[in-house]
């Protein structure tokens, strides 16, 4: 009998510039241009920048409206 069980991966809750461009099917250039113009929030943690995937659901929404 297998009494291991495979656990499958957290969704993740931050994501890289790069990461964020291959959610929203775009270019990182057009990213960092939304984020440059306040369309994406961001947050910093320490010198590094990450996109939240709730602000990727929340500029979404908002091309539908």
């Amino acid at each position: 009998m297998n009494t291991s069980t495979t656990q499958t991966p957290a969704p993740r809750l931050l994501l890289t510039v790069e990461e964020a461009a291959q959610v929203l099917a775009v270019g990182r250039t057009t990213v960092f241009h939304l984020i440059r113009t306040g369309q994406l929030a961001t947050v910093q943690i320490g010198r590094l920048r990450r996109v939240p995937m709730d602000a990727l659901h929340a500029f979404a929404r908002e091309l539908q409206e």
